[in-house]
C-alpha cells in the first residue's frame, strides 16, 4: 500500500495549543490575591468519569510533541491497527480511511518491552492491578510491598483504562495503560507496560474494538518512518511506592469488589 502523506511537522506544530498564564494586579496583596482556575490544553482538562474526579494534566508535561494530534497516517501498517513506537515514544490510532491520532507513550526501561506484534482482547475500565511473579522477583524493592494488589481506582498504577495484549490465546501481561505518573510519559520509565495520559487512554478506549491488532515497531521501522524523534525522551529509574501511599484515604474504592489483574 502507498504510504499516505502524513500532516507536516509544521501542521502538527500548528495544531497544537500552548497553555495561557494567569496574571495578578499588582496593587493587591499577595497574600490576597485570588488563584485563578489553572487553564488546560483542549482535551486535557479534569474528567469526572464513573464517579472519579481525574486531575487536568499541567501543561508543563505538554509540550512540544508530548500531547494528541491527528492527521494522515504515513506509516507502515494497515488499517484498524495500534502502531506503536518506542523509540519516538508514540502511539498511534490507525483508522481504515488512512488517519490516526498520534498520543505520546511512556515504554519500558532498556530491556523491559514487549516486541513485534499482539492483540487486544480483553479492555477494562478502572482495572485493579497486581504484581507478577517475574516483577516480585526481578524487582522486589520495587514491588514486594505491592505484593497483594491494588484495586480500581484513583490509585491504581493501571489508571482509568487498560488494554489487555494476547499472543494467540495467551495473555503476554502486557498492557496499554493509563497512569498518574505524567513524568514517564514521553520517556522510558515502566516495567515494560505501554503508559499513556489518563485523558488519552480514555479518548483511545472510546474508538476501539476489540480484538485489535497492536504493532510494535523496530528500531529500523522507526528509524525509516520518524528518524526526527528516534530515541525521545530519557530513561528513568523504577520509583518506589509503598502500598500505603497507593492505598491511602484518597484511594475512593468503587461500588463494586475491585478485579485485580496482573500488569
Amino acid at each position: 500500500m502507498q504510504p499516505l502523506t502524513i500532516l507536516s511537522r509544521r501542521a502538527f506544530g500548528a495544531m497544537m495549543l500552548a497553555g495561557t498564564a494567569a496574571a495578578c494586579t499588582p496593587q493587591i496583596p499577595e497574600e490576597e490575591v485570588p488563584q485563578a482556575p489553572e487553564d488546560f490544553l483542549p482535551g486535557y482538562g479534569p474528567i469526572e468519569d464513573a464517579g472519579y474526579r481525574l486531575p487536568g494534566i499541567p501543561s508543563e508535561y505538554l509540550q512540544g510533541v508530548n500531547r494528541r494530534v491527528s492527521g494522515i497516517y504515513n506509516g507502515e501498517q494497515d488499517g484498524n491497527t495500534l502502531d506503536v513506537d518506542p523509540y519516538a515514544k508514540f502511539l498511534y490510532h490507525v483508522r481504515r480511511d488512512g488517519t490516526t491520532t498520534r498520543y505520546p507513550v511512556g515504554v519500558g526501561r532498556a530491556g523491559k518491552s514487549i516486541r513485534g506484534n499482539a492483540t487486544i482482547r480483553i479492555k477494562r475500565q478502572w482495572p485493579g492491578w497486581t504484581p507478577t511473579a517475574n516483577m516480585l522477583r526481578t524487582e522486589p524493592e520495587v514491588y514486594g510491598d505491592l505484593a497483594a494488589g491494588i484495586p480500581g481506582g484513583l490509585r491504581s498504577p493501571l489508571g482509568a483504562r487498560a488494554l489487555y495484549l494476547f499472543r494467540g490465546s495467551r495473555d503476554t501481561y502486557y498492557r496499554i495503560h493509563g497512569t498518574n505518573d505524567l513524568e514517564s510519559i514521553g520517556n522510558s520509565g515502566s516495567a515494560g507496560c505501554i503508559r499513556m495520559f489518563n485523558q488519552d487512554i480514555i479518548h483511545l478506549y472510546d474508538q476501539i474494538d476489540v480484538p485489535m491488532k497492536v504493532h510494535i515497531r523496530s528500531p529500523e521501522e522507526s528509524m525509516r518512518v520518524d528518524p526526527e524523534n528516534y530515541e525521545r525522551g530519557v530513561e528513568l529509574p523504577p520509583k518506589i511506592i509503598s502500598a500505603d501511599e497507593l492505598l491511602g484515604e484518597e484511594a475512593e474504592a468503587l461500588d463494586h469488589p475491585p478485579v485485580f489483574e496482573d500488569a
